[in-house]
């Protein structure tokens, strides 16, 4: 059995208590930090698989937390924050993060979404192939992207979406298709596929208002590139 080490960085005690005695119920491994830079201490020093993120923290704003993390790591992102606006969560997503949930949460849903997010990683088959188009190498099993040799940092998000359109180039998938596939749930938000195109686009393509890799079909949705 596989065991995911969860890093829950939020400043509220009593919600980190009973999340975190919610979350080993379900046979995770918690640790919790209670501001930004205490987190950023367990991430040097310790395994972590997947991060719960609060944005009101003490000493670093949640969103530049997000985003000093993501220099560095590439493991899951769940944000929690007060606001349930539409701009903090695309804002949200701009800064690397794989899902956004609103306090006060259900837990249960918090951790459907953990698995949903989890699930294609830990179980991921011998089936799985490397990709070589162009100059643009996708390693599956290692979960590596590389354009001209050179290493590019993706979410786990932004991963499987590139890795599912790049498997059947020419075939077109709507909004709706690629969050059913990457979250295994029905679509609440297709805008935020919008955000991860354009983030895998600026890190992947030479120039990313003129794509040669994922390419949009106006009025439907996304392709790769079969040409």
């Amino acid at each position: 059995m596989i065991i995911i080490n969860i890093l829950i960085i939020d400043d509220e005690k009593l919600i980190v208590k009973g999340l975190k005695h919610s979350l080993e119920q379900q046979g995770y491994s918690v640790t919790a930090a209670y501001d930004g830079n205490e987190a950023l201490r367990i991430l040097e020093s310790e395994i972590v698989d997947f991060i719960i993120l609060d944005l009101m923290l003490p000493d670093i704003d949640g969103m530049m937390l997000c985003k000093k993390i993501r220099e560095k790591y590439d493991m899951p992102i769940l944000m929690l924050s007060a606001k349930d606006g539409d701009y903090d969560k695309i804002l949200g997503f701009e800064f690397g993060a794989d899902d956004y949930m609103t306090k006060p949460f259900n837990t249960l849903e918090l951790i459907a979404r953990i698995k949903a997010i989890t699930k294609r990683a830990v179980t991921k088959t011998e089936e799985d192939t490397d990709l070589k188009i162009d100059n643009l190498l996708i390693n599956s099993r290692e979960r590596r992207v590389l354009v001209n040799n050179k290493e590019i940092d993706l979410t786990a998000k932004e991963f499987d979406m590139l890795y599912l359109m790049a498997k059947r180039p020419g075939r077109v998938y709507t909004r709706e298709d690629i969050f059913k596939h990457i979250w295994e749930e029905d679509a609440y938000d297709v805008r935020t596929i919008d955000v991860h195109i354009k983030n895998i686009r600026e890190k992947i393509e030479e120039d990313p208002k003129n794509p040669k890799y994922i390419m949009t079909k106006w009025g439907v949705g996304y392709y790769f590139n079969k040409n």
